[in-house]
């Protein structure tokens, strides 16, 4: 290791501390001198670093843990979320002011951290240097610290458009690369969404855009369910979307009143209940139902109507929460009984027989590009790679819904992604092999504007979402009506 490199930052062993000295020795000087937000959303970066972890998901239990409240709390989110959505813009930035090719990964999440606070937040530059290097001899020991505040200082001689303009490849010759350092994104990310799109540039820059702010929190209200509601107003389109004035919404998700869940994810439940079938309507399928915000929904709806829904996933620590979610949920159907079931299955191996339910909702993993707003580090995780392999699976799993649904019945394939590969080129393929119609799910969802996206020249309409247009996350929806009674060949 060159003579100037950083040390790799590693977990003290007992009795010691960072810089590997006995802890018996330290001094009063060498106590903690990062405060426990920055400090915090350090620690989250790591994990999602070294542990894949999920910040939405590490972050609030860390700051339960810490006893972060207030202030301290919302600046700590600030920074994690702030510096994973931005990493891209801010590892070309670091690179422009470092002299070193190789930066440890704490020393160069540590700045990070202080790129974001000089770039993006009102922190003052000289506390923005200064809390960085404390944290760096904190985490990484004394030796980086002269290095983190130096690249610091030159990151604070110009703001973020500045820098864009320096380190960002010229728009005119390379639009995408561009695009990628200006708005924090992977290139194919970028040409994914201009493939979705379309030719308008100025859309483009708006979705990345509206990809980087931090979303509201949106409820969905039980449907049937009773009592005053709290302060709030009731979204744009759908019907059981809530929105609190302020506070915690975790009192209204525990009584069973609400669960929080998009806007979007709430409208591409509801369209599967609003198309029409013919003949009877009384067993339902979620197909690959976890965590469960669609399925208390459908739930819900299923038990006004004196339907049943059948929820199933392949995970059994996921079905026991979407078990969890409809029981919250509660009720029974106008019949009396009960209106929800749920087992542990592979969606692609169902153990019912075919034709057996009336609508069939395929909600199938997917990439997740379309709620990058709430998962930040999700566009540094997924590769072209990735979405390859999940096509094949959806194709497999919208297969299995086709299967498990009786002629006249309904499908709904959704996915939280505007990625064509994931979305109208998987249904096209499928639909294909099969005796479907295609419905016109814009129509279905007539109240919401700007949805029709893509229309493959046979009839085929598909409904698309998007953060810039609606305020959602970019959630895609088709919705199939099977005709025959059997099957097909090659639809995976």
């Amino acid at each position: 290791m060159p003579a100037h490199a950083p040390r790799r930052a590693a977990r003290p062993r007992p009795g010691r501390d960072h810089s590997g000295r006995p802890a018996a020795n330290r001094s009063r000087s060498a106590r903690p001198r990062t405060d426990p937000a920055r400090r915090a959303a350090y620690d989250v970066l790591r994990a999602v670093a070294d542990r894949d972890a999920y910040a939405n998901l590490l972050l609030p239990a860390l700051l339960a843990e810490r006893g972060l409240t207030g202030r301290d709390a919302s600046f700590a989110t600030e920074l994690t979320y702030g510096t994973l959505r931005g990493r891209g813009s801010y590892d070309a930035i670091l690179a422009a002011c470092s002299d070193r090719d190789d930066i440890d990964p704490p020393v160069r999440d540590v700045l990070r951290l202080g790129a974001h606070q000089l770039l993006a937040t009102r922190v003052g530059s000289h506390a923005a240097v200064a809390t960085s290097v404390d944290l760096a001899k904190d985490v990484c020991g004394p030796r980086p610290s002269g290095f983190v505040n130096a690249v610091l200082r030159r990151v604070a001689t110009r703001d973020l458009d500045g820098w864009v303009q320096i380190v960002a490849p010229d728009r005119s010759r390379d639009p995408s690369g561009y695009l990628a350092v200006r708005y924090s994104y992977p290139r194919w990310i970028v040409d994914a969404f201009r493939d979705a799109l379309g030719p308008d540039a100025a859309e483009l820059d708006d979705a990345l855009a509206a990809g980087n702010a931090r979303p509201q929190v949106v409820l969905a209200l039980s449907p049937g369910a009773g009592g005053p509601l709290p302060d709030g107003e009731r979204t744009r389109w759908s019907p059981y979307g809530f929105r609190l004035a302020g506070g915690d919404p975790s009192p209204l998700v525990a009584s069973g009143l609400a669960a929080v869940q998009d806007e979007a994810s709430q409208l591409a439940a509801l369209a599967l209940t609003r198309t029409g079938v013919p003949g009877q309507d009384k067993l339902w399928l979620d197909l690959c139902a976890g965590p469960g915000g669609k399925a208390r929904l459908l739930g819900g709806l299923a038990a006004e109507r004196g339907a049943r829904l059948v929820a199933t996933d392949l995970h059994p620590h996921r079905a026991r929460r979407v078990l969890d979610a409809l029981a919250r949920a509660g009720g029974e159907n106008s019949a009396g009984g009960e209106s929800y079931g749920v087992i542990a299955a592979d969606g692609r191996q169902a153990p019912w027989p075919q034709g057996t339910f009336d609508r069939v909702l395929a909600d199938v993993p997917c990439s997740g590009l379309g709620s990058l707003r709430r998962r930040p580090e999700a566009r540094w995780r997924k590769t072209p790679g990735d979405v390859a392999e999940l096509a094949s699976l959806q194709r497999q799993l919208l297969g299995t819904a086709l299967d498990s649904v009786r002629p006249g019945g309904v499908v709904a394939y959704v996915t939280c992604s505007p990625h064509l590969a994931e979305t109208r080129d998987v249904v096209l393929a499928v639909a294909q092999a099969r005796d479907v119609t295609i419905l016109d799910a814009p129509a279905v969802l007539a109240e919401v504007p700007r949805l029709r996206q893509a229309d493959s020249g046979d009839g085929s309409r598909f409904a698309q979402f998007w953060p810039h247009r609606h305020g959602t996350d970019a959630i895609f929806l088709a919705l199939l009506r099977r005709n025959d009674s059997g099957t097909a060949e090659g639809a995976s």
